[in-house]
């Protein structure tokens, strides 16, 4: 069974989001439940952090490497605005 790549929606298609925040829509849903946990982590200061970041991490990485579910383009973006860049 060939795996689909997440089409990114169009700008029009999105709910009152920019296009830059394209990138954090659709997500395949092991991936936007460690997205989640992480950014609740950051905002409470969990003592867990660490796991959590490395939860994102493997996440991130199952989806563009092993599920081919989201780009290369589309992993480094997250990774450089949760995992490296800091969140917002």
């Amino acid at each position: 069974m060939e795996k689909e790549t997440l089409k990114q929606p169009a700008e029009n298609e999105l709910p009152d989001k920019s296009l830059e925040q394209a990138y954090e829509y659709g997500l395949p849903e092991y991936l936007q439940s460690d997205l989640d946990a992480y950014k609740k982590g950051v905002q409470e200061q969990s003592s867990l952090l660490d796991c959590l970041w490395g939860e994102l991490y493997s996440s991130i990485n199952i989806a563009e490497i092993t599920d081919a579910v989201i780009s290369a383009e589309h992993a480094n973006y997250l990774r450089q605005k949760y995992l490296y860049g800091g969140q917002e």
